[in-house]
């Protein structure tokens, strides 16, 4: 049941993994759980959430819920067990069903729910939750580059406010995320009031500089860098596959105490693609 043209979604902190349709794309959500749908074709909403326990945990949520939710049957999906159930409830005139399935890996478990307009196929979301995987804690795997995560989407626009208002507060000029700003960033940065060990601000610059960019340049997108602990955005040229890290741009170079001239290193952006 692995999903043909899919798109990878490793958790943040690294618990887990799945596979979910191309057509689909991460939304905002509560805190601790994921959704997922079609925006531009809206074939339900799925949604989930993982918890984590001791080493059997997975299996007594799951055993938990038999127990308690009598409407649950236990189903097989992939070769996870799963205990399924549904409801229905009706939306301005429309009657929609909430698909739930309770499973567990080991020291994790899922809640997972797809919700549809009555009658549709849930096989969508029977692929994706198929396709989950866990992440043992100790392991060092592979980096791997996935689709761009709301948590790295919001580190990229906090970056961004936050040079914006320094910019704006240290030098009263407008900051408009154009490639003449790469200079009132370094006029920031030579004042001399942004200490060696300020990693967040530093990455800032980096984060911003990938944003110029993509902003002047055709076939950049932003993609999630999974590497052990490390969790970060940076910009992929999908044409070419060249890839740019933020962090090596300005905080590695701070790091070492290697000065930082923001235009060059702009310029070697260019030279690199």
């Amino acid at each position: 049941m692995y999903m043909e043209q899919g798109k990878k979604f490793i958790s943040p902190g690294a618990w887990f993994s799945m596979i979910y349709p191309a057509d689909w794309s991460e939304f905002e959500d509560g805190e601790g759980s994921f959704l997922f749908y079609n925006p531009a074709d809206w074939t339900g909403n799925f949604r989930i959430s993982a918890y984590k326990g001791n080493a059997a945990y997975g299996r007594d949520f799951l055993r938990q819920e038999l127990e308690e939710n009598t409407s649950a049957t236990l189903v097989k999906i992939g070769k996870l067990e799963c205990a399924y159930s549904k409801e229905m409830f009706e939306e301005e005139g429309i009657y929609y069903t909430s698909h739930l399935w309770i499973t567990g890996i080991d020291e994790l478990a899922f809640e997972c729910s797809f919700t549809v307009k009555k009658g549709e196929s849930v096989t969508e979301a029977e692929k994706v939750i198929a396709s989950l995987e866990t992440r043992k804690e100790g392991i060092k795997y592979p980096a791997e580059i996935i689709p761009v995560r709301l948590s790295e989407i919001y580190q990229i626009n906090e970056a961004y406010e936050w040079v914006d208002s320094a910019v704006k507060e240290v030098l009263k000029k407008d900051f408009q995320g154009a490639e003449e700003d790469v200079v009132k960033m370094q006029q920031i940065i030579d004042k001399g009031e942004i200490g060696p060990k300020k990693k967040e601000a530093w990455l800032a610059f980096g984060i911003v500089l990938c944003v110029i960019f993509a902003n002047e340049v055709d076939n950049m997108e932003w993609r999630t860098l999974i590497d052990g602990n490390r969790e970060a955005p940076v910009l992929l040229n999908i044409s070419t596959g060249a890839r740019i890290d933020p962090m090596k741009l300005v905080w590695s170079k701070v790091k070492a105490g290697v000065p930082c001239n923001m235009v060059e290193t702009y310029k070697s952006i260019f030279d690199n693609q």
